[in-house]
């Protein structure tokens, strides 16, 4: 009896001989209490402050859904939410063609293409704020060396951030800058995994380097692609740190996104009830988006592996 006692891993046995069934709640109990306390509890907080108005010192009271109702007929969160739409938008579009024409031509046998590729992911290292300082001086309309370029190619001086016009693209231009090497490590990483036999039979077939692309390298890095325009966007949507250290959102209300609006709502006015309505709004949205693009991801990889 002892011998099957101590040779089976699932049970142990008690003083009195009775065999105990294995708990692992114990295992459990300190990631739950993580969990609960670093993600489940903060969101049910504010989905309950949604539901009261409260500003800073004045007496809170429950309101129900008024801040949602009052959410709708916000014009300048709608304003902000086609902010977001757009810098969003061009903030995957611009490093994904980039980062795609890198990652092509660092797989190529291109000359110390070692240490190119380790200068090229140097800006994805740097910190946000310093990157936004660094850029800040570059997009000054006098003393910037943007406007300096620009006026040797014979083209005039521009007012990036400084107009309302411009100041989205020029703060895309900061993202595509950063995050291009994101996406040139994911799309290579997609490119060393790809067959060689497809490109053979096509090159014996005539088929120029741009017909190779089109259908044998584009389709098959379809899910590599996929997966940098799920990061890209959830990256871009939440994006704060360098839009506020730049244009804090100006001039006036022209960069201002979701994030710096819900940032200006709950710490500059200080309306904790009607930011937390903005926080949840913005918390569904983000993912509803990232629900579509996970499906569009599968949906992708099942059409690759089936081979169509």
């Amino acid at each position: 009896m002892s011998t099957l006692i101590s040779s089976s891993p699932a049970v142990a046995a008690s003083p009195k001989g009775k065999r105990l069934r294995p708990s692992y709640w114990p295992f459990l109990i300190p990631a739950l209490v993580v969990v609960i306390g670093v993600i489940i509890f903060p969101w049910a907080f504010t989905l309950w402050m949604s539901a009261n108005e409260w500003r800073i010192g004045e007496e809170q009271r429950f309101v129900g859904f008024a801040n949602y109702v009052r959410l709708i007929n916000d014009a300048r969160f709608w304003e902000s939410m086609g902010h977001m739409a757009v810098y969003t938008l061009l903030s995957v579009i611009g490093p994904l063609i980039l980062g795609t024409a890198a990652a092509l031509a660092f797989n190529s046998k291109l000359p110390a293409r070692g240490i190119l590729r380790g200068i090229f992911v140097m800006p994805m290292m740097a910190t946000p704020v310093a990157i936004a300082l660094v850029w800040t001086m570059m997009f000054h309309p006098q003393l910037g060396v943007l406007n300096y370029l620009l006026a040797q190619i014979g083209i005039s001086p521009s007012e990036w951030v400084f107009n309302p016009r411009t100041v989205i693209p020029s703060l895309v231009l900061v993202e595509t800058w950063q995050w291009t090497p994101l996406v040139m490590l994911i799309v290579l990483g997609g490119l060393a995994a790809l067959p060689t036999e497809p490109y053979e039979s096509a090159q014996i077939d005539g088929a120029n380097g741009w017909q190779r692309f089109r259908y044998i390298t584009l389709p098959m890095i379809g899910p590599f692609l996929m997966v940098a325009v799920i990061i890209r966007t959830i990256d871009a949507l939440k994006s704060f740190d360098i839009i506020y250290a730049i244009t804090q959102g100006g001039p006036g209300t022209a960069s201002e996104t979701v994030n710096l609006y819900l940032y200006s709502v709950a710490f500059t006015y200080y309306d904790i009830g009607y930011g937390s309505a903005i926080a949840v709004v913005f918390f569904v949205i983000i993912v509803a988006l990232s629900l579509i693009l996970l499906y569009l991801r599968q949906r992708s990889a099942w059409n690759a592996g089936d081979g169509r």
